[in-house]
């Protein structure tokens, strides 16, 4: 045997041995639960508006124009009203 081949074979002991050593250093790895806040959609659950009836529904074409300028005033105030509903319900889901 030579000199070189005893020295490559000491540098494989030594690797080996290393290698060995290395692995046995290995603690298993920590289980632990963690918390992550994710967003989720959650279904609105706003009150049903109801449709009133409008007051210009039940018109004619024969009525007199006071009484069709007052049925659309008043329809107007109910819309306004209706759409007023219709945001605070929208605004519920917010």
């Amino acid at each position: 045997m030579t000199i070189a081949s005893q020295s490559l074979r000491g540098v494989g002991v030594l690797a080996g041995f290393l290698l060995l050593v290395g692995c046995a250093g290995q603690a298993e790895p920590e289980i632990r639960t963690v918390r992550v806040e994710v967003p989720v959609q959650v279904p609105c659950r706003a009150p049903e508006v109801a449709v009133p009836t409008w007051a210009a529904a039940s018109l004619r074409r024969t009525d007199s124009l006071e009484v069709k300028v007052r049925a659309l005033l008043a329809e107007r105030r109910q819309r306004i009203g209706f759409e007023k509903e219709l945001v605070a319900a929208a605004g519920v889901c917010r």
